[in-house]
This record gives structure tokens, C-alpha cells and sequence, in this order.
């Protein structure tokens, strides 16, 4: 049972990190170290933390991977009785070049759900909260002088969540998700977030956000983008997607719908042949939804 000490707000937001994911753990034990926690109750046989001066931020682990664990909110509504409005997963990051990276990214899958979620569907997204993370995230590495490229990932992966969700993660080897100094840098950005916001809505309303298209998966343009501009993003479709053929109408329908607040469309156009940007205008042209230039957006 949960502790009658201190109550716990039904609309959480719900952190969670998975013991087979080193630094997820590692992302884990900065917060529990640069906040105070109170464990409260139990979630597959591990321990929930709640922090002792936010009483709506709670903290799961679960023993399996994040992007497979499907219907999660259900799981920790039903066993927890708590009803989460943000997740924010805890992990690590893998690519096959190793380079050292703190990201932030949405979740979902614009072709075949390979790695979790469901076959062409996306979560909901949170930009203006994402994108003040990973703001957080390149100041706090800046001043400790990490060496770690600072960037979004675009939308890959599951689990399907069917409340906003945002991965935060180190990576990109066994080697860095081992190492505390990356997590910590990680930790403490949540933490600063949280000192001013939890929930999408608690950002201003005057943050523009956008939908991206083109590009790595790193997402460089619209990383720039966010650090140079007032903007934020949400759902971010990458050249690769394109290339492979996934992407049509059905697919910006289902990242328009899960991305809040949208103001536009930001398309990389130096990415992508100009017969697609050609189409892609026309096409959210004809949906009265502007597609915007950088030249159009406050300065930072």
C-alpha cells in the first residue's frame, strides 16, 4: 500500500528507468543523489520513488526493455493507482559509430514497429517540454566541459504510450552508459526542468512548435534550430523514412494529431530533392498549415 505520510497526486509525471539498461540505472541514481526521494511503494518487485517536494513526480523500474514494455501507463495506473499525464524515460542510446551523445527524442514508428510500439502509429509528443530539456541538457554539459554532442534524435521506437512521452538518454556504448559523470549531467537537467515545468501546458503558449522533416537521425537542422530560435519540436520525420517510402498523407496526419499545439511545418530542404519539398508544401499548404523558414523565427 502506498504511505499514508505524504499523498500522491493522481496526475503524475511518471519517470522510469529499466534494470537492464546501465545508464538508465546510472540516470537513476543521480536523481535519488541531487534530490530527495521517499520510497513509497513497490512496481515489479522494485522500489517507487516519490520526490519529497514534488509530490506529483514519481519515479518506476521496470525489468525489461523501455521500448517493449507496452501499455505501461495501464500497468502503473492499475497497480499503482496512479494516473501519469507525462512519461519521461530514463535510458541508454546505441549506435554503431559509439560517438559519446546526450539526446532527447519523441517516440513512435513511420514504418514497421521493429523495435516496439505499433506498426505506423506514434505516441503523443511533448516539444515545448523536449526541447527545454535539451536546452538544459547543453548548458549543464557546457559547463562541466563534457565532450558529449548535445542533439535530438528523431521519432523512432516504442513503447506505444498513449500519453505524452519523451525519451531522454546517454550514448551511444557499454562503455558511456556506464559512466556516471554523462547520467548525472542528464539528472540534474530534469531536475532544473522541473524547478519551472512538468507538463506541456505549464510552458508558454507563445513557444511556436513544429513538425520536422528531413534530415539524419540525429536531427542537426532542427537541433540548430532550437538553440538559435524561440521553437520548439515535436514529431521529427527523417530522410531515411522518405528514402525507405513510409512516408505519405496517413503518416503527417498521425504526426500532426501527436504533436500539440503545432504552428507549422520546418522542412530541411537542403536534405531532400526539390520535386518532394515541392509536394510536401502543397500538401500542408492545403491543410492551412504554414511551412515556415528559420528567417521567420525569433531569436533565442
Amino acid at each position: 500500500m502506498v504511505s499514508n505520510k505524504r499523498k500522491v497526486r493522481k496526475i503524475t509525471v511518471l519517470i522510469i528507468s529499466s534494470n537492464e539498461d546501465p545508464a538508465g540505472c546510472n540516470i537513476k541514481k543521480g536523481l535519488l543523489k541531487q534530490s530527495e526521494w521517499e520510497k513509497i511503494n513497490t512496481f515489479e518487485e522494485n522500489p517507487v520513488y516519490q520526490n519529497s517536494s514534488m509530490n506529483n513526480l514519481i519515479m518506476i523500474t521496470i525489468n525489461d526493455r523501455t521500448i517493449r514494455h507496452e501499455n505501461l501507463e495501464e500497468q502503473v495506473q492499475r497497480e499503482l493507482k496512479i494516473k501519469p499525464q507525462q512519461a519521461i524515460f530514463i535510458t541508454r542510446h546505441r549506435s554503431k559509430t559509439g560517438d559519446p551523445t546526450l539526446t532527447t527524442h519523441p517516440i513512435g514508428n513511420y514504418g514497421k514497429a521493429e523495435f516496439g510500439g505499433k506498426d505506423r502509429t506514434v505516441s503523443p509528443s511533448s516539444p515545448r517540454l523536449m526541447t527545454e530539456l535539451l536546452r538544459l541538457i547543453k548548458k549543464n554539459s557546457e559547463e562541466v566541459k563534457t565532450y558529449h554532442k548535445v542533439c535530438f534524435e528523431v521519432t523512432h521506437h516504442g513503447p506505444y504510450m498513449s500519453i505524452p512521452t519523451l525519451f531522454t538518454e546517454v550514448g551511444s556504448n557499454q562503455e558511456e552508459w556506464e559512466k556516471q559523470p554523462p547520467a548525472d549531467i542528464i539528472a540534474k537537467s530534469l531536475l532544473d526542468l522541473f524547478d519551472n515545468y512538468f507538463y506541456e501546458e505549464d510552458l508558454p503558449n507563445d513557444i511556436p512548435v513544429f513538425l520536422g522533416i528531413g534530415g539524419g537521425h540525429y536531427a542537426p537542422r532542427f537541433t540548430d534550430i532550437i538553440f538559435e530560435k524561440k521553437s520548439a519540436f515535436g514529431h521529427m520525420i527523417p530522410g531515411y523514412h522518405i528514402d525507405a517510402g513510409n512516408i505519405n498523407g496517413e503518416i503527417f496526419e498521425e504526426a500532426i494529431k501527436k504533436t500539440p499545439n503545432l504552428s507549422g511545418v520546418y522542412i530541411h530542404k537542403k536534405s531532400l530533392k526539390k520535386s518532394l519539398v515541392t509536394e510536401y508544401k502543397k500538401w500542408f499548404k492545403g491543410r492551412d498549415i504554414n511551412v515556415i523558414s528559420s528567417k521567420e523565427l525569433d531569436d533565442l
